[in-house]
């Protein structure tokens, strides 16, 4: 998987509850926590490994998945950042886990690098 020949991604899986948390918030908080404009990389994380992308069970996920894409892609350029965004929406593939020492990184590295972050644009609400 390091050498970013394999064609896997690191991902995570989220199992939720729509009662208690919608599909629409996850994909909010999806697109304002990271760069989804920086190709196969996040921050000093380079390889296609590190690509932004979600992986979709369903058609509905697939069509609310592109339409916040859509919706993010223009809250970006009314932000004035012209980029387009290289996110990856495809149908779930079979999930593997990751080795222990990638399982709670940031829980056993309290001070590891983790380069994620926004780039202070919102989605906005869908009317």
């Amino acid at each position: 998987m390091c050498s970013g020949q394999t064609g896997h991604a690191e991902a995570v899986r989220i199992v939720f509850d729509p009662k208690i948390i919608s599909y629409a918030k996850l994909l909010e908080l999806f697109w304002e926590n990271h760069d989804p404009a920086q190709g196969d990389r996040q921050g000093n994380d380079i390889g296609s490994q590190y690509r932004s992308a979600i992986y979709v069970l369903t058609p509905q996920q697939q069509a609310e998945a592109l339409t916040s894409e859509a919706r993010f892609q223009k809250a970006m350029k009314e932000a004035n950042d012209s980029r387009e965004i290289t996110t990856e929406i495809s149908a779930a593939k079979p999930f593997y886990y990751a080795e222990d020492e990638h399982q709670q990184y940031l829980y056993k590295n309290p001070h590891g690098y983790c380069g994620l972050g926004g780039i202070g644009v919102c989605l906005p609400p869908q009317l």
